[in-house]
């Protein structure tokens, strides 16, 4: 029966939430453009306001493409972890925070640290990559979910680019999935979006 309360919560949460059909051009927090050439679910959470957008195509306990568009420095990467997301007994957990000047290794200790509010976390490769059009890494991880023992697979994309306002600003995406089953499927689907990413240029206030 402990075992099913945290599922039971995160199933009554889900189905509180706003979720909308998406296709085409997309924006992300106003700076963040990308192009949907399948259609996928926007989920929005009326209790919470993420810095992240949500995505899904089989639902939120099954996979989930999260993007990030112009985070700031000193903005958190999530809201407060909930509690029933965590054990009991288990310390305050840290809420990732951009910091400007971050190498490779310490952005990708961001989503790390993320991740690990909902299970045990393990990265397995980072690498250079583009993303949005600036150079940043792609990094691949492991997550076993706490709330139900299932083991995810999960890939982001992450990168820096200067500002001449805040000095930087961080743009990146996450997809995660059921390793045996979901995420072979879907990657190819989520990865074609993560491609077609480009920052909007906002004009600046005089």
């Amino acid at each position: 029966m402990k075992r099913l309360i945290p599922i039971v919560l995160a199933l009554l949460l889900a189905a509180c939430a706003n979720v909308s059909r998406m296709d085409g051009e997309q924006v992300v927090n106003d700076r963040l453009v990308v192009h949907l050439t399948d259609a996928w679910n926007r989920v929005s959470d009326p209790w919470d306001v993420d810095p992240y957008d949500t995505w899904t195509q089989e639902g939120i306990p099954l996979d989930h493409l999260r993007f990030w568009g112009g985070v700031r420095p000193g903005q958190p990467l999530m809201t407060k972890p909930a509690v029933f997301s965590r054990a009991s007994d288990a310390k305050e957990p840290r809420v990732p925070t951009f910091r400007p000047g971050l190498p490779a290794e310490k952005l990708v200790s961001l989503f790390e640290e993320l991740y690990a509010t909902a299970g045990t976390v393990t990265i397995t490769r980072v690498q250079p990559a583009v993303f949005a059009g600036q150079n940043g890494v792609r990094f691949e991880f492991t997550l076993s979910r706490r709330r139900d023992d299932l083991e995810m697979q999960g890939v982001g994309w992450v990168a820096v680019r200067p500002d001449a306002t805040w000095g930087e600003e961080l743009y990146a995406a996450t997809f995660v999935a059921p390793r045996l089953a979901f995420y072979q499927r879907l990657l190819p689907m989520a990865e074609t979006v993560v491609k077609s990413a480009r920052i909007r240029e906002v004009p600046r206030k005089s």
